[in-house]
């Protein structure tokens, strides 16, 4: 069955039919689900899916651009929760200099995303990496805290085949989504030949990053035969047999009985 490894479905778009859907998922090919809280709310928010639906797991972290209120306090807070039975992940941590270049800003992702490393290997969880136009620094980080001894994905993966290189050879995962059906994603098509089937996870980033034919509208993981299908092309692939690896490939990673 697919297995989403990356959605957002404690976010208020979700809130008119969000026990209906995830309800749903199982009997509509949809095995699995990983949510990803980005700050404290939302990750208590997560906190209370993945009690009420079976098969929604949860990841907890900080956002880069969600730290306004974010306060090293808070590091003791995720480390108790991080505890917490299907939290199988910490994230969505990383860096983001697409909204902000200053400095200070970029300081203070830095020192969450090292910090957030550091307590992902002392709980042994893998860690699922947001960068946006950082990948050197996230790379770099990355290096420096030693970020192989937990492992992760690099989420919703964005730059071309050289920094793809770097961080398979590091042992880390790439999660492809939407992006890739669409006609003008180019890099991301080329990132996906090259890149061996083992390595690759696939996720919807819900509600955002819809795939071709209903970019625009609010995303699901309804949507993913979309990416399967693009990824099956791709490799020369059956739709089937991509299933069949990416989930493998999510259960391995995030440490669930196979």
């Amino acid at each position: 069955m697919i297995f989403d490894t990356h959605a957002h479905y404690h976010d208020e778009q979700f809130d008119e039919d969000r026990e209906n859907l995830l309800d749903s998922m199982e009997s509509r090919g949809i095995g699995y689900i990983l949510n990803l809280g980005t700050e404290k709310n939302s990750n208590r928010l997560t906190l209370g899916m993945i009690k009420r639906f079976p098969r929604v797991y949860g990841a907890l972290g900080f956002h880069p651009t969600d730290l306004s209120e974010a306060s090293k306090e808070d590091l003791d807070w995720l480390k108790k929760y991080l505890m917490t039975p299907k939290v199988v992940a910490v994230g969505e941590i990383g860096l983001d200099y697409y909204w902000n270049e200053n400095d200070d800003v970029k300081k203070k992702q830095m020192w969450w995303f090292a910090n957030q490393i550091e307590l992902a290997k002392e709980m042994e969880l893998p860690i699922c990496v947001h960068s946006r136009d950082a990948a050197k620094d996230t790379l770099d980080t990355l290096v420096d805290h030693h970020a192989e001894e937990c492992g992760g994905v690099i989420h919703c993966f964005s730059y071309g085949v050289d920094m793809a290189r770097e961080f398979l050879n590091r042992g880390f995962y790439l999660g492809i989504g939407g992006v890739v059906t669409f006609k003008n994603s180019k890099h991301i098509k080329e990132v996906v030949e090259y890149m061996p089937m083992d390595r690759l996870v696939i996720e919807t980033d819900a509600p955002y990053m819809t795939p071709e034919p209903h970019r625009g509208k609010r995303n699901s993981s309804l949507y993913l035969p979309y990416v399967v299908t693009a990824i099956a092309e791709i490799k020369g692939m059956d739709p089937n047999e991509v299933i069949q690896i990416t989930e493998k490939n999510a259960k391995e990673l995030f440490k669930l009985a196979q």
